[in-house]
């Protein structure tokens, strides 16, 4: 992640996402005070292998904090979004939440929504967080979440696949391009990009497009950075991988797979699609699928002179405590546990990326379980030329602008520069009316 990142992890820190009103005095529980007796409820989206850990980890809980009840709420990323939103919206919302990056924005705009946890720091220990870690949960210096782990995507593939055509993970742009034909005479794919899970598609196109230019798709303060030529030649790349039998198209993963995730998928499964675009803090997933060392990490992709520059990283998720809540001492107690507490940073693993808390990452060094697939992708994005991802980016709505245009130009309802034209009309303008 190298100097890029700290310098966009800094200006995320002076972003100003709104004006946030002044929050009355909280009372925090002192370090040896003891916490009343309450039920919380904690939210969080994720695969099988997160749902396990995270609920065994609560179990512990209950061991250490018998008289505080911790009701689990978590389902899969479908859908996850507008049902939080829902909650936000009317006030229902779970004491402690597992949050997206762009949630701050879209949940939280006037800083009511979350708690301020520096407000907390009788409960919530942070001296094992990096300043420039924790900026990415501030709005107006007000400490709205923590970033549990910083991640990005990377690609991972079906080893058995591979080995059965003889065919050696991609290095480049061209070397994905050129498998398409490997892998046609067996019916299968040399990867695919999951439609169901909001933007993949267009984030690979998106990091192709950033690595030949070097501008970024949208800022950090929101301004978009692609012309909308940038957007056709990024269009016309996701065209030509379909072209190439590189990935499904749009019609032949929705009559396969219908809604199910890419994860959950019998081609992927059965290994007919043999790689994945995923983030390094969710792999896991699909790894609990396959056969034990079958999914392997692979390079980033880089142009032909070497250059992996333009792949991007994020916090993966955050912790926030509502802003409603009537027990924030308890809550952010709870917060500590999962951020902090050795046993259950055993527990959790990397099951939510490779923890951004200096002593649970100790923790999982000392037991040497900072291993697998999200080390993996963790240690290839430090070495690359990395860009943070605007939390603009990431909006709901954002994506539903993306996945518009990758639909019309895979079904061919519109040609690129038709796609292109409407996509950059849109995202300007949302962006526009959503920083007012």
């Amino acid at each position: 992640m190298k100097k890029i990142f700290f310098k966009a992890a800094a200006l995320c820190c002076a972003l100003s996402l709104s004006a946030c009103a002044s929050k009355k005095a909280v009372s925090v529980t002192p370090p040896d005070g003891s916490l009343d007796k309450c039920e919380l409820r904690f939210s969080w989206w994720g695969g099988d292998d997160r749902h396990e850990a995270t609920l065994k980890a609560i179990d512990l809980w209950s061991k250490k904090h018998p008289d505080i009840t911790v009701t689990p709420e978590y389902g899969g990323w479908d859908g996850w979004t507008e049902k939080v939103t829902a909650q936000m919206n009317s006030g229902t919302e779970p004491d402690i939440m597992q949050i997206n990056y762009d949630w701050l924005i879209s949940m939280s705009p006037d800083c009511k929504g979350f708690y301020d946890l520096d407000s907390l720091g009788g409960t919530l220990d942070l001296s094992g967080f990096d300043e420039e870690t924790l900026s990415f949960g501030r709005v107006d210096g007000k400490l709205n979440a923590v970033t549990v782990s910083l991640s990005g995507r990377g690609l991972f593939y079906n080893s058995q696949a591979y080995n059965a055509i003889g065919a050696a993970y991609p290095q480049t742009w061209s070397d994905l391009i050129a498998l398409g034909k490997s892998f046609s005479s067996e019916d299968a794919y040399p990867m695919d990009l999951d439609i169901q899970s909001g933007g993949t598609a267009w984030y690979l196109a998106v990091v192709y497009i950033q690595q030949k230019t070097g501008r970024q798709f949208i800022t950090l303060d929101g301004e978009l950075g692609f012309t909308e030529e940038d957007i056709r030649e990024a269009l016309d790349f996701y065209k030509l991988l379909e072209d190439n039998h590189v990935i499904r198209t749009v019609k032949t993963r929705t009559d396969e797979d219908g809604n199910a995730a890419l994860y959950q998928s019998p081609e992927f499964i059965g290994g007919n699609v043999a790689g994945v675009l995923e983030w390094g803090s969710a792999v896991g997933k699909y790894e609990a699928v396959l056969p034990k060392g079958v999914l392997e990490s692979g390079p980033l992709l880089a142009d032909e002179s070497g250059n992996n520059s333009g792949w991007m990283i994020k916090p993966s998720l955050l912790y926030a405590v509502s802003g409603h809540t009537k027990h924030p001492d308890e809550a952010a107690a709870f917060v500590d546990f999962l951020l902090n507490d050795e046993e259950c940073a055993e527990i959790l693993g990397t099951t939510r990326g490779i923890p951004a808390s200096r002593k649970a990452r100790n923790a999982l060094e000392q037991s040497g379980s900072l291993t697998g697939l999200s080390k993996e992708c963790e240690d290839m994005l430090t070495e690359a030329d990395t860009i943070t991802i605007s939390p603009y980016m990431e909006l709901t709505r954002m994506k539903s602008f993306y996945n518009a245009a990758i639909e019309s130009v895979s079904y061919g309802t519109a040609d690129t520069k038709t796609a292109a034209e409407q996509m950059y009309r849109s995202v300007k303008e949302y962006l526009e009316k959503i920083k007012k």
